[in-house]
């Protein structure tokens, strides 16, 4: 196994292992050296992506319950046989891309998911990237003075906020389960503390956060933007180039994600497993 990192930030790619042997469903046990490393990456890096890799979709929520527990995801219908995998798919025809607005997993959960775990299943010939960016860094590089502000504030999170919505409208009309965005939301510290690492980090996002707990949204506009602006600069981030079979995992709890959508015309589809997180502190 060889780590190399994709970015100063964050990031890094994991070659030389084959999954498919360690998770094939006639293993006895699972390899634990390898898996402490693999989990160790990933904390160090917040996104590792294990390259080119040939799984079913059983060795993939094998490979998931090793680092976590798989929860659904509330508002689509996984594939067959397996409830807790959902397809992020963008068709030939369509002009729209699941998720493509800066974001942490659904965030208006009371206990957004620790990890996010896709794999590349189809890919454009060029495009499609997804940008990544560093909260513990967006954290670390704010003054003093709005640090001691934040400490104290929580964020609202909704699922229902129109920029998101849009992007998920199509798979829910094929594959809903008939959850309404407007019974879901979440108040979450805009300061998150790592339960693994300890470490610090800004826990706000465009997608979903519309203001913060006991102000109103005209009163959080301004702040907010500010955040929203800051916790995505390039010096933060890191670009994920896919290649087909890769299997991506980032911590939910200090990262956001960005699928960049410069591939109309190409179907791109992946397979999603999110593992459940606890309430964030």
């Amino acid at each position: 196994m060889k780590v190399t990192p994709l970015a100063p930030s964050m990031g890094a790619e994991i070659t030389d292992i084959d999954l498919a042997v360690h998770f094939d469903s006639t293993a006895n046990s699972i390899d634990n050296t390898l898996m402490a490393d693999i989990r160790a990456a990933w904390l160090e890096h917040q996104l590792i992506v294990i390259r080119r890799q040939s799984i079913t979709p059983e060795q993939q929520l094998r490979f998931a319950e090793s680092l976590g527990a798989p929860d659904i995801y509330p508002f689509l219908q996984g594939l067959d046989g397996f409830p807790m995998i959902t397809e992020v798919l963008k068709k030939e025809t369509e002009t729209v891309n699941f998720g493509g607005v800066w974001h942490s997993d659904t965030t208006y959960q009371s206990c957004p998911p620790m990890a996010t775990v896709l794999y590349a299943k189809e890919l454009p010939p060029l495009g499609g990237d997804t940008l990544f960016a560093n909260q513990y860094a967006a954290y670390d590089q704010l003054s003093d003075g709005l640090k001691r502000t934040l400490a104290s504030l929580h964020g609202v999170n909704i699922a229902g906020k129109k920029q998101v919505s849009a992007t998920r409208s199509e798979r829910v009309k094929e594959a809903g389960r008939g959850i309404s965005a407007e019974q879901m939301s979440g108040i979450h510290p805009v300061v998150r503390t790592h339960p693994e690492t300890g470490r610090k980090s800004l826990f706000v996002n465009p997608a979903h956060t519309i203001s913060f707990d006991g102000w109103t949204e005209a009163e959080s506009a301004g702040l907010l933007a500010f955040l929203f602006a800051h916790q995505i600069a390039p010096e933060f981030q890191c670009r994920l180039s896919w290649q087909a079979g890769d299997i991506a995992i980032w911590d939910n709890r200090c990262t956001l994600h960005y699928p960049l959508n410069d591939y109309h015309g190409y179907r791109r589809m992946l397979h999603r497993i999110t593992l459940k997180g606890d309430a964030p502190v």
